[in-house]
C-alpha cells in the first residue's frame, strides 16, 4: 500500500499533508531556508513516517522554493553565456521596456546577468534554419577552451534560429558536456522565436540548474527508496531525476500546488469561476481560474521575464509575517519586508521586536494563543501588544486602533493584487468565488471579498496546508513547444504535433506512467502579421476554423480585430496523466457546538469559537465567529454566514 505525502516548502513554514490513512494527516514545521531538506526530514520524523519511507511506501510530491529564492536572491551558479558574434548584449538590451515610464533613473540590469561572461562564435543559421556560416571542429575546440577559462559551473547556449534547426547547439552541447560542464540549450529549453525571451529562459535554466541539482540530490539521499516527484510551474509534476534539467520550470513550484487544489475544489463544488488567495507568512499569491488553471508565457520572477509555461499568478510581499513600520513622514507601511521564520513575528517569542500582521491579528483577538499550530506553538500576546504599541505611539493612536490600521493596510495591498488579476484583465470579481487558503488567509478573507464587491467565498478544509495537499492531486505533465517554419500548412502542424506527442509520452513512460493514462491536448499560437505577441487556441486540424477563432478571441481580449493575415507561430502539446491518490474521507464532524466564547476588541458581545473538526455537515455559522483548526483560523466577519460542506469546506456568503 502506498501513502501520498505532499510537502510544500514556504518562506516561514514547511507544510505536510498525508493521504492514505483513514483521515488526512497534516503537519507544519518551521522552514530551514539554508538547507530546506532539513525541515522536510524533521517533518517526516515528527509524523512517524520513517518506516514507511524506508520501505518505499511514501509517494512524495514536493513543491520547492529553491529555484525561486535563488533567482530572487541572485544566488545562482557561475554561468557563461554562448551566443552568436554580434549578439553578446542581447540579454542586457532586452526589449527596452520601461516598467516605470516616468522614472528618470531606471534600475540597472540585474547584477547577476550583467556579470555573466559571454563568449561568441561566428557560425550562424539563417532565418530559414539553413547554415549561413558553418560550425567547424576548430570553432568548437576554441570555444570550449574560452568557456573553460571562466571556470563556470554551468553554460547557457543561445544561438540564432536554433529553434528551427538545433544542430549547431547540439554539437556545442556535446563538446561542452564532454568537457565536464553542465549545459542548457535554447533549442531544448524554449524552441520558439524571440531571441531575448528564449535566451533569458536558457540563461535562467543554466544559472539555477546546479543549485536545483545539489538540492534534489541531498533530498533524495534522505527520501530514498520512496519515489520523489517535483511540482513544476505549469501545474504538473516531474520525476526528481528530471527536475534538475528543468530548473526554469520550477520557479513557481510551490504556489502551483495551491491552484491544483483549488481546481479540484471547484470540481467538487460544481464551480469553475474561482479567484484564489494564498496568504502565507512571507507573501501572498493570487490567481484566477476560469474553467481551468490559466497559464502564461509572459511571467516574471523578480526582474527576470520567464517565457516558459507557468501558472498565471500575481505575487506581492504581504503575509502574516509582513512588518509594520512608520516612516519619517508619519505614514504607516506594511510589507514587503517580512519577519520570516527566524525570528518571526514578535508573538513567536524568538527575538522579533517589530510588529507584524500576525501580531496585529493577535491584538485584535482574531488569532488566539490556543490556535497556533493546534496549540503546539506558544504565542505571546504581551509581546505582540508591546510591538504594536510602538507603532501606535508613533501614529498617536491606541494599540487596538494601530492594530486595526495594520490589518486594513495589509488588506488593501492584497485587494489590489486581486484587482490586478481580475478587473485589469476584464473580469468582474463579483462573478467569482474567492477561495482562500494559506496559514493566514482565513483571517482576511471576508474583508478582501467585501473590498472587491464579492458576496461568496470558500474556506477549504485544511486551508492552511492546501498547497501541500494540492501537490498530490497534480497530474504528471509535459508542456512541449515547437516553432513553426514560415508557411507551415496543416499537415506540417500535425506532423510536428505528433513528434511532440511522442516525445512527451516517452518522457512520461520513463517515469512509469502507462501510455493509456496519457491525454494529449494540442494548441496553436497565432498572431496577426507583424505582431510579436500571440494567442493560443485549440488545434483540431482545421486552419480556417483556427483563424476564425483567433479573430473572435482577439476581439474579445483587445476590443478589435484587424484585416491582416493570420500567422501560425508555434504548436504546443500538453501530455498529462492524472494522479491517483486516495480520496480524503467525508467530514466526520461532531455536534457543532462552540468550544468557548471570546471577547474581541471592537466587537459587541461574546464571539463563539468553534473547533473545525467538531462542525457538522450542513451546519450554518453566523458572524462574528472564529473557527480554528491546527493549520489556520477563520474570522467570520459580521454580516457573513458559512455553511459546512460535506467535505468540511466552509461556503461563505453575505
Amino acid at each position: 500500500m502506498s501513502y501520498w505525502l505532499g510537502v510544500d516548502t514556504g518562506g516561514t513554514f514547511t507544510d505536510f499533508v498525508l493521504l492514505g490513512e483513514a483521515t488526512p494527516r497534516i503537519h507544519k514545521v518551521l522552514s530551514t531556508p539554508a538547507a530546506p531538506e532539513e525541515a522536510i526530514v524533521q517533518g517526516i520524523r515528527e509524523m512517524g513516517l520513517e518506516d514507511r519511507l524506508r520501505a518505499g511506501e511514501l509517494v512524495i510530491v514536493h513543491g520547492t522554493t529553491v529555484a525561486t529564492n535563488a533567482a530572487l536572491e541572485s544566488k545562482g551558479a557561475r554561468t557563461v553565456l554562448v551566443t552568436n558574434r554580434g549578439l553578446e548584449d542581447v540579454l542586457l538590451i532586452g526589449r527596452q521596456n520601461r516598467p516605470e515610464l516616468y522614472n528618470l533613473t531606471p534600475s540597472a540590469a540585474p547584477t547577476a546577468l550583467a556579470d555573466t561572461p559571454v563568449e561568441s562564435l561566428s557560425a550562424r543559421l539563417g532565418a530559414d534554419g539553413t547554415a549561413v556560416t558553418d560550425l567547424t571542429d576548430a570553432d568548437i575546440e576554441d570555444l570550449v577552451a574560452r568557456v573553460r577559462a571562466h571556470d563556470p559551473e554551468s553554460v547557457a547556449v543561445n544561438l540564432l534560429f536554433a529553434y528551427l534547426d538545433p544542430r549547431h547547439e547540439e554539437r556545442l552541447g556535446r563538446a561542452l558536456e564532454d568537457a565536464g560542464l553542465t549545459v542548457s540549450l535554447s533549442s531544448r529549453v524554449l524552441p520558439t522565436r524571440g531571441e531575448y525571451e528564449r535566451g533569458m529562459a536558457t540563461w535562467l535554466n543554466a544559472w539555477l540548474a546546479p543549485r536545483i541539482h545539489h538540492y534534489i540530490s541531498r533530498l533524495k539521499t534522505h527520501t530514498a527508496p520512496s519515489p520523489l516527484t517535483i511540482m513544476q510551474s505549469n501545474g504538473g509534476t516531474v520525476a526528481a531525476d528530471q527536475a534538475a534539467g528543468r530548473a526554469v520550470n520550477l520557479l513557481l513550484s510551490g504556489p502551483a500546488g495551491g491552484l491544483s487544489a483549488a481546481h479540484r475544489l471547484g470540481g467538487a463544488l460544481g464551480e469553475d469561476h474561482l479567484m484564489t488567495f494564498d496568504m502565507g507568512g512571507t507573501s501572498t499569491d493570487v490567481a484566477l481560474l476560469d474553467g481551468d488553471i490559466r497559464l502564461t508565457q509572459s511571467g516574471h520572477i523578480g526582474p527576470y521575464p520567464v517565457a516558459v509555461p507557468m501558472v498565471d499568478m500575481h505575487t506581492i510581499g504581504a503575509g502574516g509575517g509582513s512588518l509594520a513600520r512608520v516612516d519619517d513622514a508619519g505614514l504607516l507601511h506594511v510589507g514587503p519586508q517580512s519577519a520570516g521564520a527566524d525570528p518571526g513575528p514578535a508573538c513567536y517569542g524568538k527575538g522579533g521586536q517589530e510588529p507584524t500582521v500576525t501580531d496585529a491579528n493577535l491584538v485584535l483577538g482574531r488569532l488566539q494563543p490556543e490556535f497556533a499550530l493546534g496549540g503546539s506553538l506558544a504565542l505571546d500576546r504581551d509581546a505582540a501588544e508591546a510591538a504594536v504599541a510602538r507603532v501606535a505611539q508613533s501614529l498617536g493612536l491606541d494599540t487596538v486602533s494601530a492594530a486595526r490600521g495594520i490589518i486594513e493596510l495589509a488588506n488593501e495591498h492584497m485587494s489590489q493584487a486581486l484587482r490586478v488579476i481580475s478587473i485589469q484583465k476584464g473580469f468582474d470579481p463579483a462573478a467569482f468565488q474567492l477561495v482562500s487558503f494559506g496559514g493566514a488567509g482565513g483571517l482576511h478573507v471576508c474583508a478582501l471579498a467585501e473590498n472587491l464587491g464579492m458576496r461568496r467565498a470558500v474556506m477549504p478544509i485544511r486551508a492552511g496546508v492546501l498547497s501541500a495537499e494540492g501537490l498530490v492531486y497534480a497530474p504528471r505533465k509535459r508542456e512541449l513547444i515547437q516553432a513553426l517554419p514560415g508557411g507551415a500548412d496543416a499537415a506540417r502542424v500535425d506532423a510536428l504535433a505528433a513528434d511532440l506527442d511522442r516525445r512527451g509520452r516517452r518522457e512520461l513512460a520513463s517515469e512509469g506512467v502507462p501510455d493509456s493514462d496519457v491525454v494529449t491536448e494540442v494548441t496553436l499560437d497565432l498572431c496577426y502579421q507583424g505582431q510579436s505577441s500571440t494567442l493560443g487556441l485549440p488545434w483540431d486540424g482545421d486552419p480556417e476554423a483556427a483563424e476564425a477563432a483567433f479573430h473572435r478571441l482577439h476581439e474579445h481580449r483587445y476590443g478589435h480585430r484587424l484585416a491582416l493575415p493570420v500567422q501560425r507561430v508555434n504548436v504546443r502539446v500538453r501530455c498529462q496523466a492524472p494522479a491517483r491518490p486516495p480520496a480524503p474521507a467525508p467530514l466526520a464532524g461532531g455536534d457543532g457546538a462552540p468550544a468557548w466564547e471570546a471577547r474581541l476588541p471592537g466587537v459587541d458581545g461574546p464571539v463563539p469559537v468553534y473547533r473545525r473538526d467538531n462542525l457538522a455537515a450542513g451546519q450554518v455559522l453566523r458572524g462574528p465567529a472564529l473557527v480554528f483548526e491546527a493549520v489556520g483560523t477563520v474570522y467570520l466577519a459580521p454580516g457573513w454566514q458559512a455553511q459546512v460542506h460535506s467535505e468540511g469546506h466552509l461556503i461563505m456568503t453575505r
